[in-house]
């Protein structure tokens, strides 16, 4: 499942940019690449970009700020006990996902790293970006590893990032999303919860 308001309730960018005051910016870039008007990925480069000079304790600042969306924990608990492995794709970053994650029982997470250079973020991504089409790759890898036919998988999402993964499962699930991606899933929840998942399983 997608990280940003699907398994948390926040967009890791727009905390961030907060902090850097860029936050209005930031968060009407991130509004149109998840209704599918900007590429993901030239987007992010965008965004991140206006985060150069940030001190790396920021992360640790933006991670206390973040809270799992209800239901989250159950979701993956419940799952654990069925042993269905879960996976986390995610255009936010590594170094906020994996502590905050750290405890749960999470197979696999696939993110963004950002680039820090002398104690600063330089306003780079390292590495190719987590967009749409990598999300999907994600998820066929994670399910080859699992041993779990596409036709058994589930992938959660909001933005039109998360479509080509949401295609590509046996389930797409279109959780408190854009329109755009409530109308091409297989199951649209209004949420709070993410656990209502569990009752079409």
């Amino acid at each position: 499942m997608d990280v940003d308001s699907t398994f948390i309730t926040a967009e890791q960018i727009e905390l961030l940019a907060a902090h850097a005051g860029t936050e209005q910016l930031v968060a009407a870039v991130t509004e149109r690449a998840m209704r599918g008007e900007l590429d993901f990925a030239a987007s992010l480069h965008e965004r991140v970009a206006t985060l150069a000079g940030l001190p790396v304790e920021t992360l640790d600042a933006v991670r206390d700020e973040i809270s799992l969306t209800p239901g989250a924990r159950e979701l993956v608990e419940a799952c654990a006990e069925r042993d269905w492995p879960v996976g986390l794709v995610s255009g936010g970053f590594h170094e906020i996902i994996d502590p905050l994650v750290a405890e749960l029982p999470i197979a696999r997470v696939q993110a963004n790293r950002l680039e820090v250079v002398d104690g600063e973020l330089t306003g780079r991504v390292s590495g190719a970006v987590v967009d749409r089409a990598a999300k999907a790759a994600f998820l066929r890898s994670f399910a080859d590893e699992a041993g779990v036919p596409l036709a058994d998988c589930v992938a959660i999402g909001d933005g039109a990032n998360d479509l080509d993964m949401i295609a590509a499962a046996g389930l797409g699930v279109a959780f408190a999303a854009y329109p755009v991606v409530a109308a091409q899933a297989d199951l649209a929840l209004p949420g709070p919860r993410l656990d209502e998942v569990l009752a079409h399983l």
